[in-house]
């Protein structure tokens, strides 16, 4: 049995340089615990809010049960909208990204597009997934994300500070 017990938590990380990000350390572990301890983040936009959802590769195999249910329910319920293979390609659409050891990455400019990404990342927890949003979008968000926008809020404004202390530093 494996050790991932889920993605839980908050964190904030600035984009990096040669537009790279940084997964966050709990994070880091869990997405490499969720993929075989392979150094793997799959990331796909969300279907419905203006984010990225990032997970590790053993969600492929919740992924597929998903589908099936989907299916089902479809055929229970004799809709015949539903479409297997449009379904599928938005479930499975998900990019697979190496990282390094301190958790860099480098994000494809479409999933940069499709979640609206800016100056740097909020990760949010979320059980078999983790959100990543970008601040400014996640703000726009009504109060059913109360807690995340100011954990976000908080987050952002520590790392200006220390970016500020570390610039006039020099």
């Amino acid at each position: 049995m494996s050790a991932f017990g889920g993605y839980s938590g908050q964190a904030y990380s600035p984009a990096g340089d040669k537009g790279r990000f940084v997964l966050p350390p709990a994070f880091r572990k869990a997405v490499k615990e969720s993929s075989a301890n392979t150094k793997i983040l799959c990331l796909a936009a969300h279907d419905r809010f203006d984010c990225l959802v990032g997970f590790g590769l053993s969600r492929t195999e919740k992924l597929h049960e998903q589908l099936d249910r989907e299916e089902e329910r479809a055929i229970r319920l004799q809709q015949d909208d539903f479409d297997r293979e449009v379904r599928a390609q938005q479930l499975f659409g998900f990019e697979q990204l190496p990282f390094d050891d301190s958790g860099r990455f480098v994000m494809p400019d479409h999933l940069r597009d499709l979640g609206k990404v800016g100056d740097g990342l909020y990760f949010q927890g979320a059980g078999e997934f983790f959100f990543i949003w970008n601040p400014g979008e996640l703000a726009r968000m009504d109060s059913a994300w109360k807690g995340a926008q100011a954990t976000c809020s908080k987050l952002v404004a520590e790392a200006a500070a220390k970016a500020a202390k570390k610039g006039g530093a020099k």
